[in-house]
């Protein structure tokens, strides 16, 4: 009953009374519909909801999302409906109800897998309504304050959740109390002894310190006075996961991060917020490289305030950060703190709408992405937030996460920019498309009309969206050269039954679906193109023995190969066949079609059968790089290394492995994979190398 009384004086002071009376009609449905259920501590259910509430009531949010929280677990936990809901509480607060409910019913494969689908129905939520998340952290945030009480396994899961996702969640919309809370909370249940040994550490050093921090405060609230500015200044204390991680990943003692003393003044105005910068840093001695201005830029989820950090006296180092109310308010509160400001203010307003813009990314990923941990491995990226911010050749400032490349870059511009992007320019200079970008630099991206992503893109890109954009690219890339080469394979198959694919049917098709129970015609000469069908056998039902052509228009075919890219053709690393070799190939279970040199060993148990190993040749318009292994017999000699080398890079030939291994006293056996363009250049190159006085005799090893 107190926390009830509690909850309504915070309702009062800021809702309509006829609002104030629906959040309690909703309380009383809520403690009805959990009659006779208790919490693990023994409480009565209903206590949980009041307490969602009241966290939600501080921040001011409006009378819908307190009828959803303390609705929030009855369409889980109870017999009622979304319809009922909808009938009792309108529309609106059923979704918001809906949306914070679990996905209990579903059987996860694993808890990561449940982790990623519950963060994934919450992020769909969340683009609908926003309501819903702070709900969802409200919810959280009791949880993690209520730990105590369960089992240690459950307890540390339920921390690590938290810190992982729940957290840098609440730091993505801007929500600084909650997020330094789930921290604190995660913290003590994950490592209770380092907790505490930290806590105990901080109280030791707390009494000195309580002394410089009122003497750097007075410092401080003199100067403003001294100028006229109005300000609040406080002496703020580093949290305990804060210092925690910063022990950790920058390997350094407690003291020498307790010493850094950090305060927050807060001032009436922007125009204010520069001038106080200005007389501290006339007064202390700023720290280079440590000012941030995040009122010009400010950060992805609306935060805005002037950072710097000064040498105080005694050398003592001061963070200072220095903000207006509403900043301020931003800062605390995030994304919740609109509700705060119902003249609509334009910062809380700009602070929705950047969130917004997040959580629609967040949907353009989750579209593309295969499934909820390909999703998530894509969205904790972004929900860490050290950023660099770069600009378009417009002068349009584009954020990005630190690390980003000028590949994130063009992604960031626009999805097709970034699949047809070749080149870049930065600050005008040409520079790689795998350089990694600096605030303030100035990105021009140069694009070729039929260019496309490079599967090493996957190797140094940073940001979600250009991930999913690239693997979502790849994939149908894929899934295009599989039905080609599905279709090539099945035209040869039925080439021996006297058809060809041209003279298919559609009554032949329907019958070839219904015998292999496949969806569509294409999904069946993929899996052929994959090497998960065999073409024979297709054919063998789309061609009944009756209606076969006995004399066979072009058994043998050849397929043509193409280049050295192609996802569905790969080529033999046991005899490197290159354009001019006489090649056959054989279909590989999920790789597709496997090219190996007519010579080779591995091919010999299956060459007779023509289902499994076909003739290929090389299309004229052939091009890439082909991998050979050449091996050298060679006089020991210093410089032979060297010398090969200058003779390969003459020929325009590029070397992949070299291994050297000693025969004896004078001389050695050299094995070098080099990549090349056809027989032609390697014979140029094999020329070159017997012309070496140190070469006694070179081969190209055939398996």
């Amino acid at each position: 009953m107190q926390a009830l009384d509690l909850l309504n004086d915070k309702l009062s002071s800021y809702l309509e009374p006829a609002e104030v009376k629906k959040v309690l009609r909703a309380h009383k449905f809520a403690e009805r519909s959990h009659d006779g259920q208790f919490r693990q501590s023994g409480d009565p259910y209903i206590v949980h909801p009041i307490a969602v509430a009241i966290i939600l009531a501080e921040m001011h949010m409006d009378h819908e999302s307190l009828m959803a929280a303390m609705l929030h677990d009855v369409i889980e936990d109870t017999g009622v409906t979304k319809t009922q809901l909808s009938w009792r509480f309108g529309k609106t607060v059923s979704e918001l109800v809906d949306g914070v409910s679990k996905l209990s019913e579903i059987e996860f494969a694993s808890k990561a897998e449940q982790q990623a689908e519950n963060f994934q129905k919450m992020a769909l939520a969340m683009a609908r309504d926003i309501r819903v998340i702070l709900v969802k952290l409200a919810d959280r945030l009791h949880n993690m304050r209520t730990l105590g009480v369960l089992k240690p396994e459950k307890r540390r899961r339920i921390a690590r959740e938290t810190l992982e996702i729940y957290a840098p969640l609440a730091q993505r919309l801007g929500m600084n109390d909650i997020r330094i809370e789930f921290e604190d909370l995660g913290f003590a249940a994950l490592y209770p002894l380092r907790h505490a040994r930290i806590t105990k550490a901080l109280n030791k050093t707390r009494g000195h310190r309580n002394e410089l921090v009122t003497e750097i405060k007075q410092v401080i609230e003199h100067q403003l006075a001294d100028h006229a500015i109005e300000g609040i200044v406080s002496g703020r204390e580093k949290h305990l996961w804060s210092i925690y991680q910063k022990m950790k990943t920058k390997q350094r003692s407690f003291k020498t991060i307790t010493d850094v003393f950090a305060f927050r003044v807060v001032v009436n105005s922007v125009d204010n917020c520069y001038r106080t910068l200005g007389l501290l840093h006339n007064f202390y001695k700023p720290i280079p490289g440590e000012f941030k201005d995040y009122i010009a830029i400010p950060k992805s989820n609306g935060y805005q305030s002037l950072h710097t950090v000064l040498v105080g006296l005694d050398g003592v180092p001061i963070e200072v950060q220095i903000r207006t109310t509403e900043m301020d308010d931003l800062g605390n509160y995030g994304i919740a703190s609109h509700w705060l400001y119902k003249s609509g203010l334009e910062s809380a307003q700009g602070n929705e709408r950047r969130a917004n813009r997040w959580l629609k990314g967040l949907l353009e990923i989750q579209q593309q992405a295969g499934n909820s941990l390909e999703f998530i491995e894509h969205v904790k990226t972004d929900l860490f937030p050290d950023e660099v911010y770069v600009f378009s050749p417009k002068g349009e400032i584009i954020e990005l996460p630190a690390g980003a490349t000028a590949v994130d870059f063009a992604y960031a511009v626009h999805t097709q920019i970034g699949n047809t992007c070749v080149a870049c320019e930065i600050n005008g200079q040409l520079s790689p498309l795998s350089e990694v970008l600096q605030s303030g630099q100035r990105i021009r991206i140069i694009t070729a009309p039929g260019a496309q992503p490079n599967p090493s893109w996957l190797n140094f890109v940073l940001s979600a969206k250009a991930r999913s954009a690239i693997r979502h690219f790849l994939k149908t890339q894929q899934h295009d050269e599989s039905v080609d080469l599905g279709k090539r394979l099945l035209d040869r198959a039925l080439n021996s039954f006297g058809s060809t694919y041209k003279s298919i049917k559609k009554s032949q098709i329907k019958h070839l679906l219904k015998e292999t129970g496949a969806d569509t015609f294409e999904s069946v000469l993929q899996q052929i193109g994959l090497g998960n069908r065999v073409a024979y056998a297709v054919a063998n039902l789309l061609v009944p023995e009756k209606k076969r052509n006995v004399s066979p228009t072009n058994l043998h075919s050849p397929i043509l190969v193409d280049n050295t890219d192609g996802l569905i053709t790969s080529f033999a690393r046991c005899c490197h066949p290159i354009p001019g070799d006489l090649i056959l190939g054989h279909i590989s279970p999920g790789r597709g079609l496997v090219v190996h040199r007519d010579t080779c060993k591995n091919l010999n148990e299956i060459k007779s059968n023509t289902e499994k190993c076909m003739p290929l040749s090389w299309s004229p318009a052939v091009n890439g790089e082909f991998p050979v292994e050449l091996k050298l017999e060679v006089y020991s000699d210093r410089g032979i290394v060297a010398t090969l080398a200058a003779r390969i890079t003459e020929q325009d030939a590029t070397i992949d492995q070299i291994n050297i291994k000693e025969q004896d006293a004078h001389s050695s056996i050299i094995n070098l994979i080099i990549g090349v363009k056809d027989r032609i250049h390697l014979a140029n190159i094999m020329r070159r190398f017997r012309g070496l006085k140190t070469v006694k005799a070179v081969y190209r090893l055939k398996n």
